[in-house]
C-alpha cells in the first residue's frame, strides 16, 4: 500500500503559476519556493524543467510526510485561496490560530507566509498524533 500524500494532479495545476513558487512549496520545498518566487522560477528556466520533476517531487512528499484524516491537497487549496482567513488552519483543527487568522488577516500576512513554509509539516503530525495508540 502507498502512502499517496499528494496529488500531481494539483502539482501540475500549482505549476502553472510554479514561477510564484506554489507547486514547490506544495511539495514540502520552501526553500527553493521562495527562490522561485523571487527571481519568477529562475527566470522561467526552472519553471519549465519542473514540469518534468513534479512526478519525482510527489514521490518524494509521498515518502516524507505521513497521511491520515487531514488531507494535503484540500488544506492547501485553502490556505492558498482563503490562507488570510484561517480556514486551512481550522480545517487541521488548530481552532484557535485559525480564529486568530480570520480576525488578522492571516495575522497581518505573516502567518500565511510562515504557514507556506510549514504546512506540510503541520499535517504530517497532525496525522501522525491521529494515528498513535492512545
Amino acid at each position: 500500500m502507498t502512502n499517496d500524500t499528494h496529488s500531481k494532479t494539483l502539482g501540475y495545476l500549482l505549476w502553472i503559476f510554479g514561477f510564484t513558487g506554489a507547486h514547490r512549496f506544495y511539495y514540502g520545498k520552501p526553500v527553493t519556493g521562495t527562490i522561485w518566487f523571487f527571481t519568477l522560477g529562475l527566470l522561467g528556466i526552472g519553471w519549465i524543467i519542473d514540469l518534468f520533476l513534479i512526478p519525482s517531487m510527489d514521490r518524494e512528499a509521498d515518502t516524507r510526510f505521513v497521511g491520515g484524516d487531514n488531507n494535503y491537497s484540500l488544506a492547501w487549496l485553502l490556505l492558498t485561496f482563503l490562507g488570510i482567513f484561517g480556514v486551512h488552519r481550522m480545517y487541521i483543527g488548530k481552532w484557535l490560530t485559525g480564529i486568530l487568522y480570520l480576525l488578522t488577516g492571516g495575522v497581518f500576512l505573516l502567518g500565511v507566509l510562515y504557514d507556506f513554509w510549514t504546512l506540510n509539516a503541520q499535517i504530517s503530525e497532525r496525522n501522525f498524533r491521529s494515528k498513535a495508540p492512545a
